[in-house]
């Protein structure tokens, strides 16, 4: 039996990644903080003898006493609000935390897979972003945080690659949306949903021409899958290249939540990128991946489970 530990496992992609690694007959201990992440995300998991959760600070060394064979290390605030609200937090797991699964992994011998991000790109002057863009990223601005996190944890990742000979697997993930989102996520798509079934106003930021690539979550956790079945050392674009403004994306969701709520226009935040979109010839190449979800499936199914979870919890 193959055994993991998955950080940031309580969050949205990290139950997701739970779920199919133990799907797959693999052991996975789970480890969360809490600061964003959510114990009722893998609360139906606990029965299982495979599966551990682990509440503990990805900061300092984890409490993993059994010898592991994976080590993802997904912990991070993922969401604007969530990580310009911690934003030191963020870039101490971006340092600290990845260190810290890093030594995990070192001592076991391990794979180690580190989820980064499109953010890696900052505000793309190359349109699609192949992984050879070394990015347009302002280092002082208050999405820094999160952007120079992940650019420092995968040279972190590299480094130890070339001074320890570990197995690393780096995949840089675009905008995921799915079933588990948190309704106060901050992003576009749990935004527009959540106010789309309440019959509030949809904000738009700017004139919403800003594009982005969404992937559903079952096709980004496919991706992850497969680079490390076949353990290429990326680092690897994991997304949609299908693009979509921000206002259609609006419309899309209000027209399948069958919504009457209006557009309201607000101001972009600093730094908001205008294009987003994956290059992904390399993952077709290497790992034989691309989403296969529409986005119109993907958004429907999403709202479907909205309607149903979120409801459930104002009600409750």
């Amino acid at each position: 039996m193959t055994r993991a530990v998955v950080t940031g496992g309580a969050g949205f992609l990290g139950a997701h990644l739970c779920r199919r690694l133990l799907a797959e007959g693999w052991d996975v201990t789970c480890i969360d903080s809490f600061l964003t992440g959510d114990p009722a995300n893998v609360a139906d998991l606990e029965t299982l003898d495979r599966f551990r959760l682990l509440s503990a600070d990805v900061r300092r060394p984890l409490p993993v006493e059994h010898s592991v064979e994976w080590v993802f290390h997904l912990a991070s605030p993922a969401s604007p609000p969530a990580y310009l609200r911690n934003g030191i937090q963020t870039l101490e797991v971006g340092a600290l935390g990845t260190r810290e699964a890093l030594e995990l992994a070192r001592r076991n011998g391990a794979d180690f897979f580190l989820a980064s991000t499109s953010e890696v790109y900052g505000d793309p002057k190359l349109h699609p972003q192949p992984e050879s863009y070394w990015g347009n990223v302002n280092p002082i601005g208050p999405r820094s945080v999160y952007d120079e996190a992940k650019r420092f944890a995968e040279a972190l990742t590299m480094a130890y690659q070339r001074t320890h000979g570990l197995r690393v697997h780096i995949a840089r993930i675009f905008n995921t949306y799915g079933p588990g989102m948190r309704r106060d996520d901050g992003r576009a798509v749990p935004t527009f949903i959540s106010n789309a079934l309440e019959g509030t106003p949809l904000p738009i930021h700017g004139d919403g021409r800003q594009t982005r690539s969404l992937c559903f979550v079952d096709d980004l956790i496919e991706g992850i899958w497969q680079l490390a079945r076949q353990g290429h050392a990326g680092p690897v674009n994991l997304g949609n290249p299908q693009e979509v403004s921000v206002l259609r994306l609006a419309e899309l969701i209000r027209e399948l939540a069958v919504s009457e709520s209006p557009l309201a226009y607000v101001p972009r935040p600093q730094d908001d990128p205008d294009l987003r979109r994956p290059d992904i010839s390399l993952a077709r190449r290497l790992l034989g991946w691309m989403p296969t979800v529409p986005l119109e499936a993907g958004l429907r199914s999403t709202i479907t489970w909205a309607a149903l979870h979120w409801r459930a919890v104002v009600a409750g």
